[in-house]
């Protein structure tokens, strides 16, 4: 790993499985190098799989299997930013559909525990109008929402009602 700085995210021993998950989920994502323990340790057997770096949207990331203590919390999240309704659905469904959750406000969990917010720039846009009335209303917009819809968004914006 040549990064600065690599966010390192714990799991009870899915470490590659999740790598492999949001690889072939995210765009400019891959498993960059498997490593295994070169001895026993407290969350595993010489041999298993101890970390994996992986890349997801041109981050690196480092997924570690450090044992069922050390669960993923809401206190750190992932938010990937979205061009359209079609690519916040489709990464919606892919971390929802495979036994994720939805969380309010754009947030959800994939089936591991880890945080994402699947945020379309529509929103970020919106947020940060310029007329404080609008921003307001695709606020209060969105706080009523799970999954982001971009068009009730923009309506928000424009003082529309749906």
């Amino acid at each position: 790993m040549d990064a600065r700085i690599t966010p390192c995210i714990c799991y009870d021993g899915a470490a590659e499985e999740a790598a492999r998950f949001y690889a072939a989920t995210f765009p400019d994502s891959r498993v960059d190098r498997v490593t295994h323990a070169p001895g026993d340790y407290p969350a595993g057997e010489k041999g298993a799989v101890l970390t994996v770096e992986f890349t997801v949207c041109g981050l690196p990331m480092l997924a570690l299997n450090a044992g069922p203590q050390f669960a993923p919390t809401d206190t750190v999240s992932f938010q990937i930013h979205t061009q359209d309704q079609a690519e916040t659905d489709r990464l919606w469904d892919a971390i929802v559909g495979d036994g994720g959750s939805e969380m309010a406000c754009s947030w959800c969990k994939d089936r591991w525990g880890v945080a994402w917010q699947i945020v379309p720039r529509q929103l970020t846009e919106a947020l940060r109008h310029p007329d404080p009335a609008a921003a307001a209303r695709a606020f209060q917009a969105m706080m009523g929402m799970r999954r982001i819809d971009i068009a009730a968004i923009e309506a928000a914006v424009r003082g529309e009602t749906e």
